[in-house]
């Protein structure tokens, strides 16, 4: 998923892929190897050997283990390392990706792990690395110690982690409210020069389908959205890009390119569910053979699976030319909690 998005949009990219599994996990089964965390150092090895590390961003996406996860820190690392004598900076952000340094750190979503226990100390470890990081709300709480119960909560969950590990940019891929079942927010923050966090918030209508990679569509979006938004706005050589303090939260860079992956996502997600509706609706006569064995419900939902399969190729012009529709509005809570608040809730309904 992250590597065609991103080759879609112009970028050269070399994959290490982490496993190779013969679908996604999605379908509830897979065959197929995990990477090796010595692999990852090998294939990083040939790279290097063969002069062919100069990359402008890392994304790192699913990690097996604690081990691949020290594995891939450590290429980050290095990669900081040879950068050090450039403008700008390497840099560094998520998700499930995160050159800039995009650190995705895949661990779980709705209150379940995806990974060992062990894994979770060792993306922390990775924290004061990152220049950018993806997490859903679930890993947020996670990373930060803080259980997200509230916009006061989420705020201090993000102010932590600016504070505490100095990392600059922060987007919440995912933040449901359980009052507003149909709208997903997103929120982002760059951090000031104090380490204070500049919050926005996007909404967008929710789907009602299940769909495989978007966390990692996110990613790879974000990665070619923030370079282009730090481009425009002549950040590319100031350190870890960061706009001065007297830009408002919703002109950031970060705002901006949201709003566009927002955009593409929203549109190639919306055709996703469409098409899947449509076979749906084929499969919707009578039960063949196969159907009526006493496995048919697993059956059935293989078929659901690979239905909601999303349309990235079908879709490559809403990749290039997204129609941005859902747009950045500040949030601060510095002054007026309630009333900040209150104005949330007042825009969540509107969206909904």
């Amino acid at each position: 998923m992250a590597t065609l998005v991103m080759q879609a949009l112009g970028c050269d990219v070399a994959a290490v892929n982490t496993v190779q599994y013969s679908n996604h996990l999605g379908y509830r089964q897979a065959k197929g190897p995990k990477t090796k965390a010595e692999e990852i150092s090998e294939i990083y090895a040939g790279l290097q050997q063969s002069y062919l590390t100069d990359f402008d961003v890392l994304l790192s996406g699913y990690a097996p283990s604690a081990e691949a996860v020290q594995a891939v820190g450590a290429i980050a690392r290095d990669l900081k390392l040879q950068a050090s004598t450039k403008a700008g900076s390497f840099f560094w952000g998520k998700g499930k990706a995160d050159d800039t340094i995009v650190l995705d750190p895949v661990m779980g979503d709705d209150g379940r792990l995806y990974v060992n226990e062990n894994v979770v100390p060792v993306y922390k470890s990775l924290l004061k690395d990152a220049d950018l990081i993806l997490p859903n709300q679930f890993e947020l709480e996670l990373l930060s110690g803080v259980q997200i119960t509230s916009i006061e909560t989420l705020v201090e969950a993000i102010s932590k982690l600016h504070k505490e590990h100095r990392i600059p940019h922060i987007i919440v891929t995912s933040v449901h409210f359980a009052e507003f079942p149909s709208t997903v927010s997103v929120f982002g923050s760059t951090a000031r020069s104090d380490l204070s966090p500049r919050l926005f918030k996007i909404q967008v209508p929710s789907i009602d389908c299940y769909f495989a990679g978007t966390g990692d569509m996110f990613a790879a979006l974000t990665v070619v959205r923030l370079r282009e938004a730090i481009t425009n706005a002549g950040l590319t050589e100031r350190r870890r890009w960061i706009s001065p303090d007297d830009v408002p939260c919703t002109d950031l860079p970060l705002a901006s390119a949201t709003e566009r992956v927002l955009g593409s996502m929203h549109s190639v997600l919306t055709k996703t569910k469409e098409a899947r509706d449509e076979e749906l609706e084929k499969m919707s006569g009578p039960l063949g053979a196969l159907d009526k064995e006493k496995d048919s419900e697993k059956r059935l939902h293989l078929r659901r699976t690979k239905a909601a399969e999303v349309r990235i190729v079908r879709c490559l012009k809403y990749l290039r030319d997204p129609e941005v529709d859902y747009k950045a509005v500040a949030v601060d809570l510095s002054e007026d909690p309630s009333a900040d608040v209150e104005e949330l809730t007042e825009d969540l309904a509107a969206a909904t």
